[in-house]
This record gives structure tokens, C-alpha cells and sequence, in this order.
């Protein structure tokens, strides 16, 4: 077993930790982020507005996350934030909830685009599938925490947990028993999950719609919830349903995604989507020019020049490719004329 804890140092009062699960959420975060940009970049949007609305949508997701964590808490019945606000916000700050992060950074991420005139969809469906991915490294903090598995089984791949982690149920049980590794099956779903929107969108890319990606995601990160949560014993249920808050909220999330995937696809007639864009809006983002040196042509080259423009007649078109000439000075020597190349402005793929 690893130790959670890296390091530790008491700052006045404060005891200051670098937690392995701090750690990698970090490194989750940064990973996803460099291929989000990478994404945005090779769809021809300006990478670095990703860059910049992210400090905010981060902050944002913490704090969303944590929140989520707190009231999907109260709901299951620990009062403890009710009886003492305080410890919802004192350190060390122990839980966070991936929904509730998604939903407030998502909120904050979208206004900040809005405002600053860029296309929404572009960038959700650019970062939707890579969150996957980092959901996916995250899930090894909880392997380092021994946390976020599930119940007992025989089957070969069980993991054993030491007694000080167990749930309440499972506290009495023997010490050779394993149990789910909840964790891993998300890892592995996330993964394959990422990989399959991947290819789905590079062989499609041409019909694909705006929001289409987007609304992938939210089918397999919905559904693979559902199906992971039946092995959460952790997670508080609704009255005396096996159904708990997290899997109702990742259902209602799957659906969307069928709903909002079939209506870009034109399966689906929507009132509210009669409007939206068939194609993405890119900002186009001035450039300075870059400075260029005038490189001074050698004596004998514009002599040569000299002669032709006295000699041959005045070209028709610079589109045309240059005839070959020859000077009068140099009667039997060609002298060929650089071609004047043809500059096109490359449009960015819609």
C-alpha cells in the first residue's frame, strides 16, 4: 500500500500535505488541458483563449465539485456539514464529486466564451472527450487512497482493502477478502470510451455537427456512470431504491445525449434547435505581420533583369508561369526567370 501522503510540514498552526491524490487530479487536469488545446488548435480556433478560460473554469470546478460533494452528503444523511458549516470549507478539504465540477466549470467556461464572441461548441466538443481522460488518470488517486471500490467478490482481479478503509459493512468481514476495484472498471470504460469517440469523429469529421461530439461524451460519461454506480455501495440512495442521486443524474445525462445527438444528426426535430449553427463559427484573430529584411540582389543578376525588361515585351498576367527569354547580350544563354508563386489563403476546414 502507498502512502497518500508525499510530504507534510506544519505552517504556524497549519498542517501543510502534498497528497498523492492532489498530485495526480493536478496532473489529470494539465494533461487534459494540453490535448484540449491541441484539439481546438487542429480545429482553427485561437488555442490559447482555452488556455485562459481554463484558470477560471478550474477554480470554478473545485468549487463546484466540492459543493456537489457536500450536499450529495447531507442527502445521504451525514449532517455533520449542516451541524458545522465551517468544515465544508476547512482545511484539509476532504471530497469532491466529478459532477458537480463538470456542471459549474461548464457553466463558467461557456459564459466566458460567450463573452469574449467565441463558438461554444467548438470548444466543448474539442474538450468533452478528453475529460474522459482525465477522469481516467484521477482514478488512480483513489487506488492510492483505497477508496471507490466496490463489493465483495471471488472473481481473480479483486483487490484486498485493509480493515482501516473499509465501509461500515465490510468491517467485520475477513481480512482476505477482495473486493471490486471500482476504480479500475472506470478507468478501463473512460479509456475505450475516449478512444471510440476519437475515431467516430476523425472518420466523420465532415458530417459532424456542432455539438454532436459534445453530445457523445454525455452518452458514454452518463451511461458508464450508471453502470458503475451499481458497484458504489458508498454512494447514498434514493429512499429505499438501489437507485442513488449520482445515477440518476449520469442517466439523465445519457439521455440528453441521445436526444442532443440525434437532433444534430437531423433524426430529431426540435423546437429549440431550429436555430443553431450547421457549422462552426470561428473567430478570426488579427495577426501583426511578421517583420521581413529586403535582401539587396546581386550586380551581375539585375543587370541581367535590366537587360530583359528592355528587350521583352510586358508580362500579361503574374498568374501566368514566366516564358524563357533570351537576352541580347547573351544570345544563345536562356536565362530563366524565378516563377511568381501562387499565394491562397487557406480556409479552415468547417
Amino acid at each position: 500500500m502507498i502512502d497518500p501522503v508525499i510530504f507534510s510540514f506544519k505552517l504556524f498552526t497549519l498542517q501543510v500535505e502534498l497528497t498523492w491524490y492532489g498530485l495526480i487530479v493536478m496532473s489529470s487536469v494539465l494533461i487534459g488541458g494540453w490535448l484540449a488545446e491541441k484539439e481546438v488548435r487542429r480545429r482553427g480556433e485561437n488555442g490559447e483563449v482555452l488556455i485562459d478560460a481554463m484558470v477560471w473554469a478550474v477554480v470554478a470546478g473545485i468549487v463546484g465539485a466540492r459543493l456537489w460533494y457536500v450536499i450529495n452528503a447531507i442527502i445521504g444523511g451525514n449532517r455533520s456539514y449542516i451541524e458545522d458549516p465551517i468544515s465544508i470549507i476547512r482545511p484539509p478539504i476532504a471530497g469532491l464529486h466529478i459532477f458537480g465540477g463538470l456542471l459549474l466549470g461548464a457553466i463558467v467556461l461557456i459564459a466566458y466564451l460567450k463573452r469574449n464572441g467565441y463558438d461554444a461548441w467548438l470548444f466543448l466538443d474539442s474538450i468533452a472527450p478528453v475529460v474522459l481522460v482525465g477522469q481516467a488518470i484521477g482514478r488512480l488517486g483513489n487506488f492510492i487512497n483505497q477508496e471507490l471500490y466496490g463489493p465483495p467478490t471471488n472473481l481473480p482481479w479483486g483487490i484486498l482493502i485493509p480493515a482501516d478503509h473499509r465501509l461500515t459493512q465490510f468491517a467485520g468481514l475477513p481480512e482476505t477478502t477482495r473486493f471490486h476495484p471500482t476504480f479500475a472498471y472506470e478507468m478501463i470504460l473512460n479509456v475505450l470510451a475516449y478512444l471510440f469517440i476519437l475515431w467516430y469523429s476523425r472518420q466523420n469529421e465532415e458530417e459532424l455537427k456542432p455539438g454532436a461530439v459534445f453530445s457523445l461524451w454525455l452518452i458514454f460519461a452518463g451511461f458508464n456512470r450508471v453502470f458503475i454506480e451499481f458497484f458504489r455501495p458508498d454512494q447514498p440512495k434514493l429512499g429505499e431504491t438501489f437507485i442513488s442521486t449520482s445515477m440518476l443524474v449520469a442517466f439523465l445525462m445519457g439521455v440528453t445525449g441521445i436526444i442532443l445527438f440525434l437532433a444534430r444528426n437531423g433524426k430529431l426535430q426540435l423546437a429549440f434547435a431550429e436555430n443553431w449553427e450547421d457549422e462552426y463559427q470561428i473567430k478570426k484573430v488579427e495577426k501583426k505581420p511578421a517583420s521581413t529584411r529586403t535582401r539587396k540582389p546581386s550586380a551581375e543578376p539585375q543587370a541581367v533583369d535590366s537587360a530583359e525588361d528592355e528587350s521583352a515585351p510586358e508580362e500579361p498576367d503574374a498568374k501566368s508561369a514566366p516564358n524563357r527569354r533570351k537576352t541580347p547580350a547573351r544570345a544563345k544563354t536562356s536565362v530563366k526567370r524565378p516563377a511568381v508563386k501562387k499565394t491562397t489563403t487557406s480556409r479552415t476546414k468547417k
